[in-house]
């Protein structure tokens, strides 16, 4: 979409454009002649991103996976959406909310790159997931395949499906370092057979960062006439795709991540084609089989939270997806080539920079994630999770947008001490 007419269709929904998203365009402007690649590497552009965000200075805030905080500009309009949602009351709910929701479902179609009648917003990938496999059409018998890397919420969705449905689950466990998209196709493949009738993968597996071959993936089993679930969690808005190009049935999302959306925003694509078959987990006013929205329901809850959502997509745009991917990537490389070659770091994520982004995991031999973490902050001040389980053993690095080199030198001398 055209970042311009994107602004004139949604500014309505807001306090304007405040005088730091202003500032944004006219910075973004000094430096659109540089590539995605060149603009990633300058500092001085990043630092006036930076100053668009509260940062707390208790420590160096590197695990943005979980949350990625609103920049001041988006939270200031989600705050006028709360404020003048309280002042229409009822009004609103009756009335425009709904309205409202199915004008950001469409903008955030066009932006995921699917139709809008194949979106819907939900509160996070969990709901967006859950919904496709709670409402899925099982049969005693039939087979999943999922990673041992997945997340945790969903697997065990799949085991009260098991319980529920008599259906059998079946893991594969992804490599950290795969050799090619061959090997991991291939993985999935091998676990397929004529039972199996749903796969799960991961766009980016959230303990590593590492992106798998997800077209290639659908490609292969819809060939074996298995239909794929992604959970694209850390993928919206962090990498710059279409949904269409992954030829996926279902695709689930958090905008609360990166997209910097407020907390409890989601969004999950259905193929039109498979929509009927899918049932609602909670039961919808709307009976046609083909509307999406009827697998949508929730009950009330915060809508200022969905026309926030436009505000996050306005300032996406005037940061540039692109240039926003190339940061997060350069960000990561920063780093991990710094210490790959330790002997004492175990880096947990591929070095193929088509593999990952801007999310990485690094552990130190002999040393427990929890220990790590906890020195990680204690001594040097950086905040991070640890991961242990799932053949992966480390702490998540995810930076942000608003994060330095500097701050990532820290981490670099950090893991250089630590061995």
């Amino acid at each position: 979409m055209d970042k311009r007419t994107f602004l004139k269709n949604t500014l309505f929904l807001g306090v304007g454009m405040p005088v730091f998203l202003k500032r944004l365009e006219r910075w973004v402007s000094d430096i659109e002649h540089l590539s995605p690649e060149e603009a990633a590497h300058d500092e001085d552009f990043w630092m006036r991103v930076r100053s668009g965000y509260r940062l707390k200075p208790d420590y160096i805030n590197l695990e943005n996976g979980y949350y990625c905080f609103l920049p001041q500009e988006i939270l200031e309009n989600y705050l006028h959406h709360v404020r003048e949602i309280n002042y229409q009351g009822s009004w609103y709910m009756r009335t425009v909310q709904w309205d409202n929701k199915q004008a950001m479902a469409a903008q955030l179609a066009e932006m995921a790159g699917c139709n809008a009648d194949e979106l819907i917003i939900t509160r996070n990938t969990t709901e967006s997931l859950d919904t496709i496999i709670g409402g899925f059409p099982w049969r005693p018998g039939d087979e999943a395949v999922m990673a041992e890397q997945d997340y945790f919420s969903m697997l065990e969705m799949f085991n009260q499906q098991a319980e529920q449905h008599g259906i059998i689950n079946k893991r594969v466990s992804v490599p950290n370092h795969p050799k090619s998209d061959a090997e991991i196709v291939e993985l999935y493949a091998n676990a397929i057979t004529p039972k199996t009738r749903l796969l799960m993968v991961c766009h980016m597996i959230n303990i590593t960062g590492q992106v798998l071959p997800i077209r290639k993936i659908c490609d292969m089993a819809h060939s074996k006439g298995v239909e794929v679930m992604v959970d694209g969690a850390h993928a919206i808005a962090h990498l710059h795709f279409a949904i269409r190009e992954l030829n996926c049935d279902y695709y689930g999302a958090s905008l609360h991540k990166w997209l910097s959306a407020p907390l409890g925003s989601g969004l999950l694509y259905v193929k039109k084609e498979k929509i009927p078959q899918i049932r609602p987990l909670l039961a919808s006013a709307i009976t046609d089989k083909n509307d999406i929205r009827r697998l949508n329901h929730t009950g009330t809850h915060p809508v200022a939270t969905d026309l926030a959502i436009g505000n996050a997509l306005e300032y996406y745009y005037v940061l540039g997806p692109k240039r926003k991917e190339a940061r997060l990537r350069y960000l990561q490389q920063y780093w991990t080539d710094q210490v790959r070659n330790l002997p004492h770091v175990v880096l947990n994520t591929p070095t193929d920079p088509q593999r990952a982004c801007g999310i990485a995991n690094v552990g130190i031999r002999g040393m427990k994630p929890a220990d790590m973490a906890d020195n990680l902050l204690k001594k040097y001040r950086i905040w991070t999770v640890a991961i242990d389980g799932a053949g992966v053993q480390g702490c998540r690095i995810s930076p942000n947008v608003y994060t330095t080199t500097k701050e990532l030198d820290v981490l670099v001398r950090a893991l250089k001490e630590m061995g």
